[in-house]
């Protein structure tokens, strides 16, 4: 579960976050709409500490999530996100851009991560 407490988050004197609360429980999907510049990104990056926020505290299955690396990196390994806009790497094929985090990771060995990375590709249309 995800837990925020009161996140706010300014940029000088422009404030985005004002005060979230929210729960998210484990295998729940959330979708967060809104019109742009209202902060919905912003959040997200607040979430996984990508922009640490202002105030408030960030919450990862009972353990507060700070900006240690040792914590963070576990923390981020656990954590799925997808951004509007989302940076490929443009020397890599579309298989190697997929199967990177599993591999690196080390949740799955290369042969598992193409078995999968190919089979999802497929699924969607994109395998040729």
């Amino acid at each position: 579960m995800i837990k925020l407490n009161n996140i706010h988050k300014k940029f000088g004197d422009l404030h985005v976050l004002k005060g979230i609360d929210e729960e998210i429980n484990k295998g729940e999907v959330l979708a967060i709409i809104g019109p742009s510049g209202s902060g919905k990104s912003t959040l997200l990056r607040c979430i996984n500490f990508l922009e640490p926020p202002c105030d408030g505290d960030v919450h990862f299955e009972g353990k507060l999530i700070t900006k240690d690396s040792k914590i963070l990196n576990s923390y981020r390994q656990q954590i799925g996100m997808v951004f509007q806009q989302f940076n490929l790497f443009p020397n890599k094929t579309v298989l190697e851009n997929i199967t990177m985090a599993p591999i690196l990771l080390k949740k799955y060995s290369t042969e598992e991560a193409n078995e999968i990375g190919l089979a999802l590709l497929e699924r969607i249309g994109l395998l040729d």
